[in-house]
């Protein structure tokens, strides 16, 4: 078994005497032995180590930050810029584009008649989208949508 592991990790379970944490970077899940105080969809900069002598598992060591992290479904339409973005996409493509500070926005192109089921697929994959948000260190995600666009806007 590996010694100490240092990462980005989302809260996807607690329990009062545990909680479950996926590293966001390998989707490694671990089992907490205890819960130090974790809410499920918390994103933690921490470090863990396997708790001897069987090491399945795991102990938090250091929690050098935890945020809290959304997801949630805009009413707003996408910005211009983001319309703009998908206009020069083929139906079904994605681009993605760093934000002015910190943060992504992703913008797909889908078939005008299937963008509801897209915007839905992007917020019922909560553990997915939420594991790339706090690999990218912002703690919210908002979903805008409009017939042939979608925004994932991944937001400080």
């Amino acid at each position: 078994m590996t010694d100490e592991k240092e990462g980005t990790f989302l809260v996807t379970h607690v329990e009062e005497d545990s909680a479950v944490l996926k590293d966001a970077n390998d989707g490694q899940v671990h089992t907490l032995s205890s819960n130090p105080g974790l809410a499920v969809d918390d994103a933690v900069e921490a470090t863990v180590a396997p708790d001897p002598p069987m090491e399945v598992t795991y102990r938090v060591i250091e929690v050098a930050e935890r945020r809290s992290l959304s997801l949630e479904r805009s009413e707003e339409p996408p910005t211009v810029h983001e319309r703009e973005l998908a206009a020069d996409l083929e139906t079904g493509e994605l681009t993605r584009e760093p934000r002015a500070g910190i943060g992504e926005i992703h913008v797909l192109s889908p078939p005008a008649d299937a963008t509801e089921e897209a915007a839905e697929d992007v917020l019922s994959d909560r553990e997915g989208t939420l594991s790339r948000a706090a690999r990218l260190g912002v703690n919210r995600v908002e979903v805008r949508a409009e017939p042939g666009v979608l925004s994932v806007r991944y937001l400080p």
